[in-house]
């Protein structure tokens, strides 16, 4: 018999690790709310026509597309079966397929809901995402996005409340980050101003890459994509603009003087800077010109979030993007958001071992179970506790003690509850500590006060 399994690239999750990704949701959902943003959900599956050729030829390889229902044969061409025309096998094949990101799936939502929404409209969405990727270390074919977007506002302030989010959210889960922020009219600038204005995607992919490859590297991927010596000179001293944020902005004052698009993008970041200065940001604020982000939908201002304790790729990402529901027939809807990385903050706050030692889920208290009798008399006293909201158990049969103190050691109950023959004529309650092995007598009200405060 074949043994169970799951597919590459996808994970179970134990009730301890689901308590901490719990965690995680419930702390950015907080925060989301905390700044007036409103969630709504998506399905897994869209149309492929609305996924298609969103996410550029790469994108379109990774999307898992689902084979339609019933005879999936029927609408299929002989030839292209025989000659194997995969792009139009597909068409025939398949109408669907599972969501690939959160983005352009919100954007769907929006032409099809405008007449519904209030613009601007603040929206968040906690939910998986899935794609065909070759699964490694921290990448998964299955994985959670947390997002959150206005759309609907070209407000500069926008762009300030995000990294006011994302500062919020790091201090409440006790990560030191690095906020990174760069302009894309400010790398349109520099492409413009180094003469190669059309190869904007070719220089911003290869200085993107400069913290992991380094200089030399990166110069020579510029080479290799025919951008001209001259250009790569002049792009030296851009890449490695040193100096505080006003410093740089006012180098690039300077560099940029011959470009309008980069001194829009120069003035956008000032602004963005003089109102986060005013808004207490706990959270190192970085002008990174080698940040370019991978999408080309960016428009504007662009962030990337970096652990500072922990080795691991951007935690947190996102940016300013002018026309993304133009694809579904809603031009000029100007938006700006950001994403967080559930599975990797999950492995930031376990190497940190900065989970809360107690997540609110877990059971508080365990009765034990010595009969009917004894069971009858405990059932009211549970109710009682559970309206009060501590979460309680009691051990569904009257087995050994031992079995049931076992029980209660491998869930991690912290106490235990004796309500026998001798403590129910007393009209008490014997209460172990399963973590000191003290044992204390009360009644039932006490009991609430004493779990309560534990």
């Amino acid at each position: 018999m074949q043994k169970p399994s799951i597919p590459k690239g996808t994970r179970d999750f134990s009730p301890a690790e689901m308590a901490k990704r719990n965690y995680i949701f419930d702390t950015i959902r907080s925060v989301f709310h905390l700044y007036g943003f409103k969630q709504i959900e998506t399905p897994a599956m869209e149309n492929l026509s609305t996924l298609m050729g969103k996410y550029g030829e790469e994108g379109d390889k990774l999307l898992f597309k689902i084979l339609n229902s019933g005879d999936f044969l029927s609408d299929v061409q002989p030839d292209d079966l025989k000659n194997q025309h995969l792009s139009r096998l597909t068409n025939q094949l398949c109408e669907k397929g599972l969501r690939y990101d959160l983005t352009v799936p919100f954007a769907r939502f929006v032409v099809m809901h405008r007449n519904e929404i209030a613009f601007p409209f603040k929206r968040f969405q906690i939910q998986p995402v899935w794609r065909a990727d070759r699964p490694q270390k921290g990448r998964y074919r299955e994985f959670f996005q947390c997002d959150a977007d206005i759309v609907g506002s070209d407000a500069l302030l926008n762009e300030v409340e995000l990294i006011q989010i994302i500062d919020t959210v790091y201090q409440r889960f006790g990560i030191r980050v690095s906020i990174k922020m760069n302009n894309r009219k400010i790398l349109s600038g520099i492409a413009e101003i180094i003469g190669e204005a059309d190869k904007i995607t070719d220089i911003t992919v290869a200085i993107d890459k400069l913290d992991k490859t380094g200089l030399e590297n990166v110069n020579e991927e510029l080479a290799s994509k025919g951008i001209a010596p001259e250009a790569i000179a002049k792009l030296q001293p851009i890449i490695l603009l040193s100096g505080s944020n006003r410093e740089k902005l006012e180098k690039l004052k300077n560099l940029l003087q011959a470009s309008a698009t980069g001194l829009k993008g120069v003035e956008e970041l000032e602004i963005i800077l003089n109102k986060a200065d005013l808004s207490a940001i706990k959270n190192e604020l970085e002008l990174d010109l080698t940040l370019a982000r991978g999408l080309n939908y960016y428009t504007g201002a662009i962030f990337e979030v970096k652990a500072l304790d922990v080795e691991i790729g951007s935690i947190t990402g996102g940016g300013r993007y002018d026309n993304l529901t133009g694809v579904f027939g809603m031009p000029d809807v100007s938006g700006v958001g950001i994403s967080f990385g559930a599975d990797r903050i999950f492995d930031v706050l376990n190497q940190l071992e900065l989970y809360p030692a107690n997540s609110g889920q877990q059971t508080q208290i365990l009765f034990v179970n010595f009969g009917e009798k004894e069971e009858n008399h405990i059932l009211p006293i549970l109710s009682d506790l559970r309206k009060q909201g501590i979460n309680t158990e009691i051990y569904p049969e009257a087995v050994k003690m031992k079995k049931q103190m076992s029980y209660a050691d491998d869930n991690h109950i912290p106490f235990v509850a004796i309500a026998g023959e001798n403590e129910i004529a007393e009209g008490k309650i014997s209460v172990k500590n399963m973590t000191t092995g003290e044992q204390l007598s009360m009644s039932a009200q006490e009991l609430y006060q004493f779990v309560a405060k534990s």
